[in-house]
């Protein structure tokens, strides 16, 4: 299964619903605190059930809904890529479509709800059965749906199936079903082992958080080496393992000590009476200590926690991959999703673009998807606009928006990282420059605009001309004539003005 949308209210920051689209890889940009990680956080609630890295609680509740008195946060999720069968009754074979679990868009649609940050109630919201006559059937017992069928006298090739006889019963009304969205309690009573079973089908998610621990005394960053023997340790065959070779050395040990005090009862009876042999418990023998000093090292066998900040984070992310996959695959679980924030913390740009390039290239793996926030403008410059979710909010509303070239005032990635960042470059400029000139509008653009004068440089590198411009061109020489030092250079101040100035005209345009 992979995520096709998710929706959020009445969360944090998000008051209204709010609806996102994902792909294979999804990362969200905007500026900070805006509700970049919220998404993230949200979709680590749903499907960790508060056993992950985020716990739910009242305060998160929208400040402005628990004043209203909604008290009611709601994170759904539509699934695609689905499972072609699915067992729920016991060890039987069905379908999400013969069980009428898809929605409109047969898509597995999961909402969960909370009560002032309390316990969930779990829904599939679904295209089901409504008729009286065959309604509800999910959640009766094998003497009902038997009932149903000598009541209304259905034929049924195996009445000892549940799945079998319910598709009897809603192929007698197939004409009749009165399919209508439906959101079907899964929480509570007998259809909460359907939700048990469903689950199961459900991505491992796991998140990675910006701001997680990074100190010497943090026991990932001391060596991941170390936090994995914890982990392999409670391995429940190794503990086993482990148990046979101490009883095996605990009963070597005692036939030592009783031949031992044999011997000193022939030459000190006295001596050899107040005399025991001491051996430590099963339970109490510390293995994790035998390998206390495993360990990965760099140049000259530096420690990982004496590394610089960058070095550090870097293993951290891989380690954290590797525990992802290691942890999807003991568990038999079908898909995965990748959950990381601010992956460029700490790394130099060229890493950036090599992570980048590592999670677009893992994003393409079958069952996987990757979800990233970023305020790394050269990290978004490495993506395609389909990648990319741009958070916006204004005084009302908040919005998450999927980007695309012709939604933007001007095409560009350098646009998505003035939005997101306001970043404003040189780069940025040419091409709002370069876009005014492609439609031919540059004259229109100069008309009215205050001058400036410019000392340009003729061909023999000597004599000056004084030309009057406006503040763009003014800009826009500079930037491409950096040789003529005549000239007082540009503010940032002016730069952005200029940007401002071109984003405008660009809007307005027909």
């Amino acid at each position: 299964m992979k995520i096709k949308t998710i929706k959020i209210k009445n969360f944090r920051s998000y008051k209204d619903e709010v609806e996102i689209e994902f792909g294979d890889l999804t990362a969200f940009v905007g500026k900070n605190d805006i509700g970049k990680s919220t998404v993230l956080e949200a979709l680590d609630i749903f499907f960790n059930d508060g056993k992950g890295v985020i716990k739910l609680d009242k305060d998160d509740v929208n400040k402005q809904a628990l004043a209203e008195d909604d008290l009611e946060t709601i994170i759904s999720v539509c699934f695609e890529e689905l499972p072609t069968t699915i067992v729920i009754d016991s060890t039987n074979q069905t379908t999400l479509q013969n069980e009428y679990l898809l929605n409109s868009s047969n898509q597995l649609e999961i909402i969960k709800k909370y009560s002032n940050g309390g316990k969930e109630k779990i829904f599939v919201k679904a295209n089901h059965p409504t008729n009286n006559d065959c309604k509800d059937l999910l959640p009766k017992k094998n003497t009902d749906l038997q009932k149903i069928l000598r009541d209304k006298s259905i034929t049924c090739s195996n009445q000892t199936i549940n799945a079998v006889m319910r598709a009897a019963i809603w192929q007698h009304f197939n004409s009749d079903l009165q399919l209508s969205t439906t959101e079907i309690d899964v929480s509570k009573g007998d259809t909460k082992s359907i939700w048990d079973k469903l689950q199961t089908y459900l991505p491992l998610y796991s998140l990675f958080q910006s701001d997680r621990k990074n100190s010497d005394g943090d026991d990932e960053v001391q060596d991941p080496l170390k936090e994995a023997v914890k982990q392999i340790l409670n391995n429940a065959t190794l503990k086993a393992k482990f148990d046979e070779i101490a009883i095996e050395v605990k009963s070597q040990l005692q036939d030592v000590a009783t031949r031992t005090l044999a011997k000193i009862q022939e030459m000190n009876p006295e001596i050899a009476s107040s005399l025991n042999p001491v051996i430590p418990a099963t339970d109490s023998l510390k293995w994790a200590d035998v390998f206390k000093s495993v360990s990965i090292t760099g140049d000259e066998n530096i420690p990982i926690n004496k590394r610089g900040s960058g070095v550090k984070r870097l293993i951290l992310l891989n380690f954290f991959r590797a525990e992802a996959e290691r942890r999807k695959v003991a568990a038999n679980i079908p898909s995965i999703i990748y959950a990381i924030e601010e992956p460029e913390t700490s790394q130099h740009t060229e890493h950036q673009r090599k992570l980048i390039k590592a999670f677009l290239d893992l994003s393409i793996i079958a069952n996987t998807q990757v979800i990233i926030t970023t305020h790394s403008a050269a990290l978004v410059k490495e993506l395609e606009f389909q990648h990319l979710r741009l958070v916006k909010s204004n005084s009302t509303t908040k919005t998450i928006e999927n980007v695309l070239p012709n939604s933007l005032p001007y095409p560009s990635l350098n646009e998505v990282n003035f939005l997101a960042f306001s970043e404003i470059t040189e780069e940025y400029h040419n091409e709002l420059y370069g876009y005014i000139e492609l439609e031919s509008e540059m004259e229109s653009f100069r008309n009215g605009k205050t001058i400036m004068p410019y000392n340009r440089l003729k061909k023999d590198g000597v004599t000056i001309v004084v030309e009057n411009v406006i503040l763009t061109d003014y800009i826009r020489h500079q930037i491409h004539h950096p040789e003529n030092t005549n000239n007082t250079r540009y503010t940032f101040q002016q730069l952005s003005d200029s940007v401002d100035l071109m984003r405008s005209f660009i809007q307005a345009l027909p």
